[in-house]
């Protein structure tokens, strides 16, 4: 993936590799902020309105103060003037960085919403239907909380990170998080579902995952469609009983899972899904 030569912060571009952050920085001391993830086909983001939509919404839950310019538009032009500074426009990955600045637990500077957007040219064939299902394992050693704040894509970010880290020291594609009821929440990179007799069933907000804008956006094509259709609590044993399990993010799209420790599955509704609603997408 090649990284851009340049990243935005607060309005202004630097070459990458600038250090703009002291130690002091809440983000960096407690992972005070939260994240966008975001893809760019031909220069255009895929579901940005859904992008924003959760963005303001983390915005105004983590308490940050708006300014009257830091608007959709705003953020848009900024993101599109760093994508074409670092020539990414006709495919590329944007992360957009939320989060306060220098100080302590209770004595912190202000809530203005500092932001640093970069951006990475991946491989096209991300957004590709993989054709060998996903190796996974379930995590066990941290668990994501079920609270106010568990949908936010935060800064905090440390049980997908270990998890991660987890899943490449075995050989594994990815690792499923539980939440704290020792239900399954999503995955360290992407929100999971799965199918069990034509059936689609996904992990409730409330059981702690994040709110993916894949997510959002699957929900809304299968309620549309009349596909039946859960957000609901998944136990282990029902995930290992699913005829088919499938993650979502939105840079990969649909990853079907070929294998969940000794389970396996199969992608035949993960290939209809992403034929029928993400393809349409990627034009």
């Amino acid at each position: 993936m090649e990284n851009g030569k340049c990243f935005c912060y607060n309005g202004k571009q630097f070459t990458t590799g600038k250090l703009i952050i002291s130690a002091d920085n809440r983000s960096f001391r407690f992972g005070d902020g939260f994240f966008e993830t975001m893809k760019m086909i031909n220069g255009n983001v895929a579901l940005l309105d859904h992008h924003f939509e959760r963005l303001f919404s983390s915005l105004q839950l983590l308490k940050f103060e708006k300014p009257d310019y830091f608007t959709a538009a705003y953020l848009s032009e900024q993101i599109k003037n760093l994508v074409s500074k670092n020539k990414h426009d006709a495919f590329s990955r944007i992360r957009l960085t939320i989060f306060r600045g220098n100080g302590g637990l209770y004595d912190y500077e202000n809530n203005f919403p500092n932001y640093i957007i970069q951006t990475w040219r991946p491989d096209r064939g991300i957004s590709a239907l993989n054709e060998k299902g996903l190796a996974t394992g379930i995590y066990t050693r941290a668990r994501k909380g079920c609270d106010d704040f568990s949908h936010i894509k935060s800064n905090n970010y440390l049980p997908y990170v270990m998890g991660a880290m987890w899943a490449k020291e075995n050989k594994m594609d990815d690792a499923i998080i539980l939440n704290n009821y020792d239900r399954i929440a999503d995955a360290s990179i992407a929100n999971i579902f799965l199918v069990k007799d034509g059936k689609i069933k996904t992990p409730a907000l409330s059981e702690g995952c994040v709110s993916g804008v894949m997510r959002k956006y699957i929900i809304k094509c299968l309620q549309k469609n009349n596909i039946p259709f859960e957000e609901t609590q998944i136990d282990r044993e029902e995930l290992y009983e699913a005829n088919e399990i499938f993650l979502t993010n939105a840079v990969q799209g649909i990853k079907w899972i070929r294998q969940c420790e000794d389970y396996r599955f199969n992608a035949e509704l993960s290939k209809y899904l992403y034929n029928q609603f993400l393809l349409p997408l990627y034009k």
